[in-house]
């Protein structure tokens, strides 16, 4: 797990290296135990190491293999390099090295292009090929490893920069920076989603999960979608069937994730039923894990803790349990460090919650499992039965559910500059088309696993984790895993109120009070019910003189939730004044 950043002038010209150097400082937390950089013409790379395979000098990075004229840069763990190590060694090749990043090297020059069908894992990586001049960027199936590029249509001849976090890119220079429009309607309307290829800055891309991009030596450009989700139900077998089948898939994707590591691996245990079957599965691979599980300070609507569930877990299997509560005072006095860690801005109240555990977690290992992505895979959140009741097209079905704001309300949030097309009913609209299937509910699930996820729970999980040099592992996103799920009738996810399939198995290995609690989140109430010091923090930042000049959001929207801050909430109970101050705050301190 990495962090990685690149240049690649126009033919003809130079990499800017001071750039890569403030690009590298900007990536030092996501790899603080190394750092590398390489250049061979109009082609630079930087790497920043966070040794988790072949601690010694053999892995270190960018990786050149001399033999074949190539250079990698690669963020992410591969899961199934010794199996590939000894195909590749079968068909030739010699390695120096025991970890994973050589097996991508020899990948390519056996198989070229198509060498990211043979990986199993999360990756992002950039490899340069010496002999031919072009740029090879890839990114794994599901989005887990973050991309973004520079992208300038007015300017042919503007270099090419690539990087793990769009803070990074900023630190490059050079970037466009205004709004993309139809990024700003997706921020504010998609949970908070912005999907790639936008991001917020019309001048920064993101490579789009399960796709490549090759750059040849004259500056061509060929994207390649590599994957897609499929979710065409199969009708052959029935219920214990299908709980074997995902049983065994999910049994070996916990245990690839425990086994590649030379490094102490835990898991974050939140008191869901997702991360206890984690524990429950590594029991049951033989392994048994260190946890750990953050609480916060209660408000009189909700709870701040799980520790009641996440306790018995522990103690049912052993494991070698941290608790880490996290008083309100503590928890405003860092949000805006946390925030800081974004690369782009997210509104998720756990963003701060996962940046505080890193913090305890980095202290014991390197490496946990999160359970992020089961209840999109497998149905578990409450909107999932209220979309398959409802009636229409699949837009008229999704959004009333989904949408945080839906196309009139952005119209009275933004000011005129600001407003434009109902850019994000247009996206869905299109996601939907292209994903394969009859079921409603599963395409639903597709979508939510291959697109709005990835910038949502995974890239929240990502930064958090990666701004303490800890690298996160999430089983329930293991790709083959996926493909099996997608093609399980949707009936067996969202019976038993959602994620029956994991509940069937969960029954003997999880406590019933995990199996069948209401479901839950992970909580931190002060930033959804905002009040008191909270409130003056966001007040202070929408009021701010950088606010007032910037104008992006109508007074009156803003003066209507200041009045009343805890009773304005989205469709799935995010605070919209958080929405606003987290957004802002992050065009600051990013000097926007």
């Amino acid at each position: 797990m990495c962090g990685i950043c690149g240049w690649l002038a126009a033919p003809g010209q130079r990499p800017n290296l001071g750039a890569i150097r403030r690009m590298m400082d900007r990536l030092d937390r996501r790899g603080p135990d190394h750092e590398g950089s390489f250049s061979d013409g109009p082609m630079a790379l930087g790497h920043r190491r966070l040794s988790i395979l072949d601690l010694s000098f053999h892995g270190a990075q960018p990786m050149i293999d001399r033999e074949h004229g190539l250079a990698l840069a690669f963020n992410g763990t591969i899961y199934n390099h010794p199996e590939l190590r000894q195909e590749l060694r079968a068909l030739g090749h010699r390695f120096e090295s025991t970890g994973d990043t050589e097996v991508i090297l020899k990948a390519y020059a056996q198989w070229g292009k198509d060498c990211v069908t043979h990986l199993t894992g999360m990756f992002a990586f950039a490899l340069w090929d010496l002999k031919t001049g072009a740029l090879f960027l890839a990114r794994d199936r599901l989005g887990i490893k973050p991309l973004y590029y520079t992208e300038d249509p007015s300017d042919p001849r503007a270099p090419l920069r690539f990087a793990s976090s769009l803070p990074a890119l900023l630190a490059g220079g050079g970037v466009n920076t205004e709004f993309d429009p139809i990024a700003l309607h997706h921020q504010f309307t998609l949970h908070g989603s912005v999907p790639a290829p936008h991001t917020i800055l019309q001048g920064v891309r993101k490579l789009e999960p399960g796709s490549s991009l090759h750059i040849d030596a004259s500056g061509r450009r060929q994207l390649q979608r590599y994957w897609q989700i499929d979710a065409t139900e199969r009708r052959d077998l029935d219920a214990n069937q299908w709980q074997e089948k995902i049983h065994a898939g999910l049994l070996k994707a916990v245990k690839r994730r425990l086994d590649i590591s030379d490094v102490p691996v835990g898991v974050l245990l939140s008191g869901g039923l997702d991360s206890s079957l984690i524990v429950a599965l590594a029991h049951e691979a033989g392994i048994t894990p260190q946890t750990f599980t953050i609480g916060f300070e209660d408000q009189p609507e909700e709870k701040g803790s799980e520790f009641e569930f996440s306790d018995p877990v522990a103690a049912r299997y052993r494991t070698q349990h941290h608790r880490f509560h996290i008083p309100n005072n503590q928890v405003l006095e860092r949000l805006p460090e946390a925030i800081a860690q974004m690369s782009e801005p997210m509104f998720a109240q756990d963003a701060v919650a996962f940046y505080l555990l890193s913090e305890q977690v980095s202290k014991e290992v390197k490496v946990v499992l999160s359970g992020q992505g089961a209840d999109e895979v497998f149905g578990g959140y409450f909107w999932y039965p209220q979309m398959a009741a409802a009636q229409g097209s699949d837009i008229e079905r999704f959004a009333p559910f989904y949408f945080d704001r839906d196309h009139e309300e952005f119209l009275r949030m933004v000011t005129a500059p600001f407003r434009g097309d109902d850019h994000t009913s247009a996206r869905i609209t299109h996601e939907f088309s292209m994903i394969r299937g009859k079921n409603y509910i599963n395409r639903v699930l597709g979508l939510d696993t291959s697109t709005l996820i990835v910038d949502d729970p995974v890239k929240r999980v990502d930064n958090m984790t990666m701004a303490w040099g800890l690298e996160a592992r999430v089983p329930f996103l293991d790709h083959e895993l996926v493909e099996l799920a997608m093609q399980m009738p949707a009936q067996y996810k969202l019976d038993l109120e959602g994620k029956g399939i994991l509940k069937r198995i969960a029954r003997g290995r999880v406590p019933d009070a995990v199996i069948d609690r209401p479901k839950g989140y992970f909580p931190v109430p002060a930033l959804k019910y905002v009040r008191g010091p909270f409130f003056e923090f966001m007040r202070e930042i929408l009021s701010s003189p950088t606010a007032q000049a910037r104008g992006l959001f109508e007074p009156s929207y803003v003066n209507r939730l200041l009045l009343q801050p805890d009773q304005h909430f989205t469709r799935l109970q995010g605070a919209k004044l958080w929405h606003l101050a987290v957004f802002e705050l992050w065009l600051q301190q990013n000097n926007l």
